[in-house]
């Protein structure tokens, strides 16, 4: 039977969000992350964006140095030869790409205001694709933007094109969010039994459905035939109302009734990594984690009414679906609340030492000390706010890829 992988998009839509974002540190930290939950693939960033091809190249440099052991990075850009050509020069050893190009009526009227028609969409993809493979890209994914908008005869056409010139994948992108669990269903059905190749779902939440959308369309490639690609991103992040959420997607393909015994992951997912990784991006993104969110939320295992507690007191199977030890939960937060030293961008020698000394950190010399800390000085002026364990420890760790990571290039 086909099987379920999961691409997740945070560093790519998640970061698209507005009044959001990340630092390059942070977005690293999310690829390690991943990496260890057993992620196939994450969509890194823009290749064709100057700021970005710092970070993306040092990321695939963790990735040559088998510190990104499992996970793929692919990067997105528009389906056209310029934008192929950009990606290729600012990030010569990108390997993985989306290309991406609208496909509805709405907006080849709306958007390319009737400069475009559906034959010029066609065309800019297969250009794009073949561009793409004669600069050595490993694996393409072309994505139809506004796919649940668009006929489906021509998402068929599109997606065989793209195919017959050399991709590998097709995006199924409900951009909008408009899809209901039927409806893609339906769609990617019929798109599985027409394109015979794997198939990507990535949807929105304007509706209040792209976790159930997500499933739902997993469900059709699958019924279909086909390898299905998950998009998600972590806590949900992405623009207008978000994106499918990793967590709860996982969830429900492993734990729903009638999909877990039926439908199989491509490879193991470590649902313990899930409690640090929510963690994490809601520390980064200045989001809280809401009090409901299932899995990773406050009251995912809080129970107040009277008949519940007494339930779980005698079988926590009662009123909870899985264990919250299953989630990487169950151990004490420690919240100091005395004097507390924090790292900074201005932060001096003395403090630094003390920071790194309660991790076991330790410096051949000082100058090397001073080294460090003048790279911890640069990655609080790009976050913004005292770093993590996890990364003053990459930073200790991996010095030279820190640096590439938080070098920016201005424009020349």
């Amino acid at each position: 039977m086909a099987k379920i992988y999961f691409v997740d998009v945070t560093n790519r839509d998640g970061v698209q969000t507005a009044r959001l974002g990340l630092s390059k540190l942070e977005k690293t930290m999310l690829n390690m992350y991943l990496d260890e939950m057993g992620i196939f693939q994450s969509e890194f960033g823009f290749p064709t964006t100057k700021h970005e091809s710092t970070y993306m190249q040092a990321n695939l440099e963790l990735v040559r140095m088998g510190v990104l052991r499992k996970i793929r990075l692919g990067g997105w850009i528009r389906a056209t030869v310029n934008d192929v050509e950009l990606a290729f020069e600012l990030v010569p050893d990108i390997k993985h790409l989306s290309l991406s190009i609208s496909t509805s009526d709405q907006m080849i009227y709306g958007k390319f205001a009737g400069s475009k028609t559906r034959d010029d969409i066609l065309a800019s993809m297969v250009d794009a694709i073949e561009a793409a493979r004669a600069h050595g890209a490993e694996s393409i994914c072309v994505n139809a933007e506004d796919a649940s908008r668009t006929d489906v005869d021509f998402l068929i056409k599109f997606a065989l094109q793209g195919k017959e010139h050399g991709a590998d994948r097709f995006r199924y992108c409900d951009t909008l969010g408009y899809d209901n669990p039927f409806t893609i269903y339906e769609t990617v059905k019929i798109l599985g039994e027409n394109v015979n190749m794997p198939l990507e779902m990535h949807c929105h939440g304007d509706l209040g459905m792209a976790e159930a959308n997500s499933l739902a369309g997993a469900k059709g490639a699958i019924d279909s035939g086909q390898d299905v690609y998950i998009n998600t991103t972590v806590n949900g992040i992405g623009e207008r109302a978000g994106n499918a959420d990793l967590v709860t997607v996982i969830l429900a393909v492993t734990k729903s009734r009638g999909f877990a015994d039926k439908y199989k992951l491509g490879q193991p997912i470590d649902l313990t990594q899930s409690w640090k990784i929510a963690k994490f991006a809601s520390y980064a993104f200045g989001v809280p984690i809401p009090v409901n969110q299932p899995g990773v939320g406050a009251n995912a295992f809080a129970h107040a009414s009277g008949i519940h507690a007494d339930g779980v007191l005698k079988d926590p199977q009662n009123y909870e679906l899985y264990n919250y030890d299953e989630l990487g939960r169950g151990e004490p937060e420690l919240v100091e609340t005395g004097s507390k030293i924090c790292s900074g961008e201005y932060s001096g020698i003395a403090g630094f030492k003390h920071i790194m000394g309660k991790m076991e950190v330790t410096f051949a010399d000082a100058e090397e000390a001073r080294r460090l800390l003048e790279l911890v000085r640069y990655a609080n002026v790009e976050a913004q706010k005292p770093l993590v364990e996890d990364e003053l420890l990459f930073i200790a760790k991996y010095p030279q890829i820190a640096k590439e990571i938080l070098t920016l290039k201005p424009l020349e």
